[in-house]
C-alpha cells in the first residue's frame, strides 16, 4: 500500500523530514521558496495533504485545482492564510498547533512592551550612529512600566500568560474580549477585570493586542480606536497584521495620539508599509514572537503528530472550526 503523498511548503527541520518520510511520501521544501498560486497548484496535485506555515495561501481558487487533498496542517495557531470554509465545503480537515507557543509569545510580547516604552530601538540607532557625547537629564525619556495599566484585547491563553506576567510589575490589568473570562481565570491572570472596549482604550497605559484575525475583527484597531487612548499609551500588536489599520496608525505615531508602538505583525507581510521606517516612535520585528528553538520544533512536531493521528487512526486531534 502506498504512503499518503504530503507536501511541505516552508523548511523542516531534519528530524521532522525523517520522523514524516517514515509514514509519507514527501516533497519538500528546504530552499523555501514562496509559490504562487499556480506553483501552489501544481505543487498540491496528487497531493493528500499539506504541512505549512503562514507562507502558503489557500484559497477558494488553489482548494477548486487540488481535488485529491484531504487534510491541512498549519505548524501555527494562526490560519488567516486558510479558507477554512471553503476547506469545509469541500471536506477538507484543517488544523492548527496551538498551545505550544503560548508562553515564549508571551515572553516576546514583554520583550516589545520594554522595548516601546522604554524606546530601546530609537535609542540604539541614536548610539549607533555616533551622537552619544554626553549624559543627558532628559535624553529618551520613556514611560513606567511598573505601576501602570496594561490593557489586553483578546484574552485567550496567550492574553492570559501575559497577564500573569504582570503581576511582577505590580499592575492593575484590565481586558475586553468575546466572552468574559470564568472568576478564576481572572484570579489567575493578575485580577484581570474584565471592561468594555471603549472603557479599554481610554484607561490603559499599555494595549497589548491578541486577537486573532478574521473578517470579524478587521481593523479593529483604526483611527476611530487611536483617537480614545491616551496621547501616552502605547501600543503593542503580537497577534496579527489586519487588526490594525497600519495607516492609521502611521498618522496616530506621527501625530503623536499614541507615544509608541511595538509590532512584531503587519498589513500584507512581509511588504510592510514603508511609512513605518521612517518612524522613531515604533519597534519592529519581523513576525518572531515564536522564535525560540524549542518552540519552533514543539510547533513542527504538532503538527506532524496531526498528519500522524488522521493518516493512521483516523483522528482529527486540534481541529480547526469553521468559522462565519
Amino acid at each position: 500500500m502506498s504512503k499518503p503523498a504530503v507536501l511541505l511548503t516552508c523548511i523542516a527541520f531534519p528530524e521532522i523530514i525523517e520522523q514524516l518520510s517514515v509514514h509519507f511520501e514527501l516533497e519538500t521544501n528546504q530552499q523555501d521558496a514562496t509559490f504562487t498560486e499556480q506553483e501552489l497548484i501544481a505543487q498540491l496535485q496528487n497531493k493528500q495533504a499539506v504541512f505549512t506555515a503562514g507562507n502558503a495561501r489557500f484559497t477558494e481558487h488553489v482548494l477548486q485545482h487540488a481535488p485529491q487533498l484531504k487534510l491541512i496542517c498549519a505548524m501555527t495557531v494562526g490560519y488567516d492564510n486558510i479558507d477554512v470554509a471553503a476547506c469545509a465545503k469541500r471536506g477538507i480537515v484543517v488544523t492548527n498547533a496551538p498551545d505550544v507557543l503560548n508562553q515564549t509569545t508571551a515572553d516576546f510580547a514583554w520583550a516589545l512592551l520594554l522595548a516601546t516604552a522604554r524606546r530601546v530601538t530609537e535609542s540604539e540607532h541614536w548610539l549607533r550612529a555616533g551622537h552619544w557625547q554626553k549624559w543627558s537629564l532628559d535624553g529618551f525619556l520613556g514611560a513606567d512600566v511598573h505601576g501602570k495599566t496594561l490593557g489586553i484585547l483578546g484574552m485567550g491563553r496567550i492574553g492570559q500568560a501575559i497577564a500573569r506576567r504582570s503581576m511582577g510589575f505590580d499592575m492593575q490589568v484590565l481586558y475586553h474580549n468575546r466572552s468574559r473570562l470564568t472568576p478564576a481565570q481572572e484570579a489567575h491572570s493578575n485580577n484581570a477585570s474584565y471592561v468594555s472596549k471603549q472603557e479599554l482604550l481610554k484607561s490603559v497605559d499599555h494595549l497589548i493586542l491578541m486577537l486573532p484575525y478574521s473578517a470579524a475583527t478587521h481593523h479593529c484597531m483604526g483611527a476611530e480606536e487611536f483617537s480614545q487612548m491616551r496621547s501616552s499609551a502605547t501600543l503593542i500588536n503580537v497577534a496579527r497584521g489586519g487588526v490594525v489599520d497600519d495607516a492609521a496608525l502611521i498618522l496616530a505615531l506621527r501625530n503623536q495620539q499614541i507615544a509608541a508602538a511595538g509590532l512584531d505583525v503587519y498589513e500584507n507581510e512581509p511588504r510592510l508599509n514603508p511609512e513605518f521606517l521612517g518612524l522613531p516612535n515604533v519597534v519592529l520585528t519581523p513576525h518572531i514572537a515564536s522564535a525560540t528553538e524549542p518552540t519552533r520544533r514543539a510547533m513542527q512536531q504538532c503538527a506532524v503528530n496531526n498528519l500522524i493521528a488522521y493518516f493512521e487512526r483516523g483522528e482529527v486531534i486540534n481541529l480547526v472550526a469553521s468559522v462565519s
